[in-house]
């Protein structure tokens, strides 16, 4: 269940930092809205570290689809691997 607690509660924020855990982020709302998420810090860096990965993904498939897939064979032969 979300952890939402009001922009206020942050006049005692100690408590509020308390709860902060990993896959466990509190939200802010503001005037009935939400408005801020606080998160660990580790979520927060495998969050970007994700987007980033999917990003570089995303990147490789586009650039696929335009010059063509390489096979695997062609690619450790111009590493100099071989899959034995």
């Amino acid at each position: 269940m979300p952890n939402i607690k009001p922009i206020s509660d942050l006049r005692n924020y100690t408590k509020v930092l308390d709860e902060v855990a990993i896959g466990s982020p509190v939200y802010l709302t503001k005037n009935g809205r939400g408005k801020y998420a606080v998160l660990d810090i580790a979520e927060y860096e495998k969050q970007q570290a994700t987007i980033q990965l999917l990003s570089a993904l995303a990147q490789g498939e586009r650039a696929a689809q335009q010059s063509g897939w390489r096979e695997l064979d062609d690619i450790e032969a111009e590493l100099g691997i071989s899959n034995g």
